[in-house]
């Protein structure tokens, strides 16, 4: 198990294959990507390694995680992710990762918080289909109806769908294929869509559940 990486996400676009088939792609950045910290399982319990993403002014960060990139000998990252890795996997801090750290074909699995959707009713949260259009039923054709019992048992059950906080959530989409790799440019490009507004930095890591090479 080695170490993943972190990216921003541009947004969407679409590549042409050998057939002439058109394959929509999600495009991602990787940045100025440098390990800024490993654990041990001597020092820590455990192995894994910390990557940082970008550039930040010294000025934006707290004293603790500009003692830690000074440590390093790092610029300030502006966004910081850790991965867990095999013992045998640990790098060197200080080293640079490219997006090239996936081979075109690969499978890998992405992680990211989700589009916020705010405060929204059932019908657009949980796919409610409203009550009636007429038949005596007014002003209420988006509510939910009904949400418990009569007296026996008299409550309502935990985990009733009910209007709410949508989106904003942490996702992970799995088995995305790389479909091309900028190592010059920085960009990765991942087949289908990524959980995320435009601008959202994502983790990407080999996928658990397909081969790391195809």
């Amino acid at each position: 198990m080695r170490t993943g990486l972190i990216a921003k996400k541009l947004g969407m676009s679409r590549v042409f294959n050998a057939q002439g088939q058109h394959v929509p792609v999600t495009v991602l950045h990787v940045d100025s990507l440098q390990v800024t910290d490993v654990r041990t399982a001597d020092k820590n319990g455990y192995t894994a390694v910390q990557v940082g993403l970008g550039v930040v002014k010294p000025s934006r960060l707290s004293k603790p995680l500009l003692g830690q990139f000074s440590k390093a000998k790092v610029e300030p990252k502006a966004h910081v992710a850790e991965f867990r890795v095999a013992a045998d996997k640990l790098l060197e801090v200080g080293a640079a990762l490219q997006a090239d750290h996936f081979a075109p074909g690969q499978f890998v699995d992405v992680t990211a918080v989700t589009v916020g959707k705010g405060f929204q009713g059932v019908m657009k949260r949980h796919k409610f289909r409203g009550l009636e259009a007429s038949h005596g039923v007014s002003i209420s054709h988006r509510s939910h109806g009904s949400t418990g019992q009569r007296q026996d048992p008299g409550k309502v059950f935990k985990g009733k769908k009910m209007a709410g906080h949508m989106g904003a959530r942490q996702r992970t989409q799995q088995n995305l294929q790389v479909v091309a790799v900028d190592a010059a440019k920085g960009l990765l490009l991942l087949k289908g869509s990524v959980p995320g507004a435009k601008g959202t930095v994502v983790a990407i890591r080999d996928a658990v559940k397909k081969p790391a090479q195809q």
